[in-house]
C-alpha cells in the first residue's frame, strides 16, 4: 500500500472517530471512550502533517502550470516556486513515513521504574542509588514529577531496590529504553586495594496502566499491613502502615511503604500491581507479534545486558546501538537526552526497514 493510500485511509478513520466523539452511547461507556480518544490524539499529528502536504502538493501544481508562461519573469517565480515545493514535498513524504509507523499505546503514559541492585553486593546498591538519583535529574529537566513508591536502603546509602514513579505526557516514549542490565566498572568506595570491581543494576521501566486496561478482582489480592523496613532516615515510619499486596493468580508480590497511611500505600501498591500485570499482557502480546515486525532496539529485555558505565576511562557504551559517550559526571546529573534521542532514532530506523 503507497503512503497516500494509507494517508486517505487514516483521514477516514479520523473522520469516523470525530463523528464517534459526538454520539452520547460512546460517552456513556467509559472504555470505548478514552480508546477512541485516545486513538483520535494519536492520528490527529499525521493529519495535520497531511493537510500541510495537500498544501505544498497543490502550491507545487499551481507553480507547474505557469511554466508554460511567456512571460520571463513569471515563468523564472514559478521555476523557483516548483523546485521549491517539489523540495518540501519530499520532507513532508519522509516524516509522513515516520508519522504512519505504528505507534508505541504507551508512550504517552506515566511510568514506574524499579532498581534493583544485582551482582556485586554493596557496590551494586550504590550504583543503583546513583542511578537513581540520575533518573530523578533528568525527569526534572523534562519537568517531570518524581514519587518515590517503595525503597529497601542500605547502611552506606544505597539501595537493595527502589520503585518509584515518573509522572508527565510523554514519561515512558523518554524512559522505555532504559529496561535492562546496566554494568558499572569502578574502584569501589569500600575497597581499600584500588581494584576495579564489576557490578550490575537491573532496571524496569513500566507503563503506568489504566483502570480500563487491567481490572482485578479484590478477591484475588491478599493485603498484608508491615512495619516499615529499610536502614533508616525521614522515609521510615515504625508504625504498621507499610502494605505487602500478593496478587494469588499471578504471584505477584508488591510492596509500599513511603506514604504515612496505610490507604495512600495501599492506593500506590495497587498502582504497582496493576503496572506489572499490564507489562505481562504486553509481553504476551508482544511475542504473538511476527519476528519480522519487531524492533530490534525494542524496549530492552530485562536480562539483556544494554549499558556499561566505565568509570576509569570516563566512558558510557550502549551495547545495543554500539554507541559510547565520554561526558561521566554530566550523563550522572541527568544529562542523557542525546543517548535517549539516539536510540528513539534507531528504533525508529529499525521500524521503517522492517515496514517495507
Amino acid at each position: 500500500m503507497s503512503v497516500t493510500d494509507k494517508l486517505v485511509g487514516v483521514e477516514e478513520r479520523y473522520k469516523a472517530i470525530e463523528a464517534q466523539l459526538g454520539d452520547p452511547s460512546l460517552i456513556s461507556d467509559q472504555k470505548a471512550y478514552a480508546a477512541a480518544m485516545r486513538e483520535y490524539k494519536n492520528l490527529t499529528p499525521i493529519i495535520e502533517k497531511y493537510k500541510e502536504f495537500l498544501s505544498v502538493e497543490d502550491q507545487m501544481h499551481q507553480a507547474k502550470e505557469l511554466l508554460d508562461s511567456s512571460d520571463s519573469d513569471i515563468h523564472e517565480l514559478a521555476q523557483e516556486e516548483y523546485y521549491s515545493s517539489r523540495d518540501k514535498l519530499e520532507v513532508l513524504t519522509g516524516e509522513l513515513v515516520v508519522l504512519l509507523l505504528p505507534k508505541d499505546e504507551n508512550d504517552d503514559k506515566n511510568v514506574i521504574v524499579e532498581i534493583r541492585a544485582g551482582a556485586g553486593g554493596e557496590e551494586a546498591a550504590l550504583f543503583a542509588a546513583v542511578l537513581y538519583r540520575m533518573y530523578s535529574m533528568y525527569a526534572a529537566s523534562k519537568r517531570f514529577r518524581v514519587s518515590p513508591m517503595n525503597m529497601n536502603e542500605t547502611e552506606l546509602g544505597g539501595f537493595r531496590e527502589i520503585t518509584f514513579m515518573i509522572e508527565g505526557e510523554g514519561a515512558y516514549s523518554r524512559f522505555k529504553f532504559e529496561s535492562g542490565v546496566h554494568r558499572v566498572q569502578r574502584v569501589p568506595e569500600t575497597e581499600s586495594q584500588g581494584r576495579i570491581h564489576t557490578s550490575t543494576v537491573t532496571v524496569a521501566v513500566l507503563p503506568e496502566a489504566e483502570d480500563v486496561e487491567i481490572e482485578i478482582n479484590p478477591a484475588d489480592i491478599i493485603m498484608e499491613s508491615c512495619k516499615s523496613s529499610g536502614a533508616g532516615g525521614q522515609h521510615i515510619n515504625k508504625t504498621e502502615s507499610a502494605v505487602r499486596l500478593t496478587h494469588k493468580p499471578s504471584g505477584i508480590v508488591v510492596e509500599c511503604q513511603q506514604e504515612r497511611s496505610q490507604l495512600q500505600n495501599r492506593e500506590k501498591a495497587l498502582q504497582m500491581l496493576k503496572a506489572k500485570l499490564y507489562d505481562i499482557k504486553q509481553t504476551e502480546q508482544a511475542g504473538r507479534i511476527a519476528s519480522e515486525r519487531k524492533s530490534q532496539i525494542g524496549t530492552g529485555d530485562r536480562s539483556e545486558r544494554i549499558r556499561t558505565y566505565n568509570y576509569p576511562q570516563g566512558r558510557i557504551t550502549d551495547h545495543r546501538i554500539g554507541l559510547s559517550v565520554f561526558n561521566m559526571e554530566a550523563f550522572l546529573n541527568g544529562e542523557i537526552d542525546d543517548m535517549i534521542d539516539t536510540l528513539i532514532s534507531a528504533d525508529t530506523a529499525e521500524k521503517l526497514k522492517n515496514d517495507h
